[in-house]
């Protein structure tokens, strides 16, 4: 890993560069909300001008609170299940496998284009009963390679706006018709976010489209049969975002007064 792996992104996956490098910015505070140490080695191991992103580290909790959130939840959901198998769709450049470092009775699948995850195969080292998926979240096929013996963990961050409700929807239940049982650990924008998108920064410097809009967990349990709802909560609602100081802090105790606002990020966690 002595030379810097070039990058050449475009459309959603090129939202995942400035999703890396707010996590790295993160590493660096006093008192970080995630902590990546990952994050941060990779972005020395990119061949990339960081400023031309034109973000700084007071936007790291729009990106940390939501990552660390999924992190506590994930770990709770192996606590329970020490044999299980877990498929982090659209995986992005994120260390979640490294960051949790999961016991050996856990198979991790990260899936994701595969620019991405030649990407990926650069800068971080391979490890025991770990692969590396290359596919679109909405081709049908990818998931019959994935084993039906254990408990999964399906996590979707960051991708579902990227999806129309069709695709999205679809996407859920070959999950939940595949595996026998586990969990769906998915994030959403609400209509407002949605609405508007032009005025996202990582949306608007990447050039793609958000589609896909979910206001309340019932959204999701009418479309895909067979789910339930474990837990729910929002940016300026998560227990993560307790880590959070100065000035993001304070928008979100404004943001808490405005109820479209507040559930714009929305996460959420399904049982089946």
């Amino acid at each position: 890993m002595t030379d810097k792996a070039a990058v050449d992104l475009t459309g959603a996956a090129k939202t995942m560069l400035t999703t890396l490098y707010l996590k790295s910015l993160d590493a660096q505070f006093d008192e970080p909300v995630l902590g990546d140490t990952f994050a941060r080695d990779a972005v020395g191991r990119l061949d990339f001008d960081w400023s031309d992103l034109k973000v700084t580290a007071k936007w790291a909790p729009i990106v940390t609170v939501r990552t660390a959130l999924y992190d506590m939840w994930a770990r709770e959901f192996l606590a329970a299940h020490p044999e299980a198998t877990v498929i982090h769709i659209g995986c992005g450049l994120d260390a979640r496998v490294f960051r949790l470092d999961p016991g050996p009775e856990v198979r991790w699948f990260d899936c994701d284009f595969p620019d991405v995850i030649a990407l990926r195969e650069q800068i971080y080292p391979t490890r025991p009963d770990y692969e590396l998926i290359k596919t679109s979240a909405t081709d049908p096929s990818w998931l019959e390679k994935i084993p039906t013996d254990k408990p999964v963990l399906f996590l979707a961050e960051g991708i579902s706006m990227y999806l129309t409700q069709d695709e999205g929807t679809a996407l859920l239940r070959r999950v939940v018709d595949r595996f026998d049982s586990g969990e769906i650990q998915i994030d959403f924008y609400n209509w407002l976010a949605i609405k508007t998108q032009k005025m996202h920064m990582l949306n608007r410097r990447s050039g793609s489209t958000l589609h896909w809009a979910v206001n309340d967990p019932a959204d999701v349990l009418d479309e895909v049969p067979g789910l339930r709802s474990v837990d729910d909560t929002t940016l300026f609602d998560a227990p993560t975002f307790d880590r959070v100081r100065g000035s993001f802090r304070t928008a979100g105790a404004v943001t808490r007064a405005m109820p479209a606002a507040r559930k714009s990020l929305q996460y959420h966690r399904f049982a089946f």
